[in-house]
């Protein structure tokens, strides 16, 4: 007899994962951008760290704020086609299970088994049906605009900590070198954690993360070199 052999999907972890990627990813980023463009007009030490300070505190709030506001506005729209849904279920039943029903045979029921489905589910929870196939809305994963806040202040603090602390570390005239090479260590870093997590291929994930923050960083160096005085 054959063991079994079971998997675990990933795709529940793409919510969180996106958040937390993309909050290091823009705090690494962001952060080693703006010291090396300011290290890259010869600005003293002192004034580079608390510009990097205030960039990271800036920017974590400002990441924060954005992803609140953004998840609100999701969920808005959420509620607000949840509660058009029980309203049509309240006053048009009958034709809400036929759409239930329509919406089963196009995915590749039979007529009488999608329209069974349908009216055993309408039964069960009739708004919690249409709300996932018919609207896409996941009732038990929506989205939540606080938790979403959070992670994304934490996850940009702790990715701009990284070149703050390189920074701290450097002399300036080596600043620049020190910042972008560890930055996109930490990026490829972060590409592979993320990769890993998620269930992707590795090379492609930690290729693209990389190569676009240290064009990033290598772009804000050279205005900053050209620019700057």
């Amino acid at each position: 007899m054959q063991d079994k052999e079971y998997h675990n999907h990933k795709i529940f972890r793409a919510g969180w994962l996106r958040a937390a990627v993309l909050g290091a990813n823009d705090g690494i980023i962001s952060t080693a951008s703006l010291i090396a463009g300011m290290a890259a007009i010869n600005s003293d030490y002192n004034i580079i760290i608390t510009t990097g300070f205030a960039g990271l505190i800036s920017g974590a709030l400002s990441m924060s704020a954005g992803e609140y506001v953004s998840v609100c506005s999701q969920s808005d729209i959420e509620i607000a086609d949840l509660k058009l849904e029980a309203l049509s279920l309240k006053n048009n039943s009958e034709y809400e299970l036929q759409e239930l029903t329509q919406i089963y045979i196009d995915r590749g029921l039979s007529k009488k088994l999608a329209y069974d489905v349908a009216v055993s589910l309408t039964k069960h929870n009739a708004l919690d049906a249409h709300a996932r196939d018919e609207l896409g809305i996941s009732m038990h994963n929506r989205a939540n605009p606080i938790k979403a806040a959070i992670a994304s202040f934490f996850s940009f603090s702790t990715g701009a900590t990284l070149p703050m602390l390189v920074a701290l570390l450097s002399p300036v005239e080596h600043m620049i070198f020190s910042i972008i090479t560890s930055s996109v260590l930490w990026l490829a870093t972060l590409g592979i954690i993320s990769a890993h997590t998620g269930g992707a291929k590795i090379l492609p994930a930690t290729t693209r993360v990389s190569f676009v923050g240290a064009a990033a960083m290598a772009i804000t160096a050279l205005i900053g070199k050209l620019f700057g005085t």
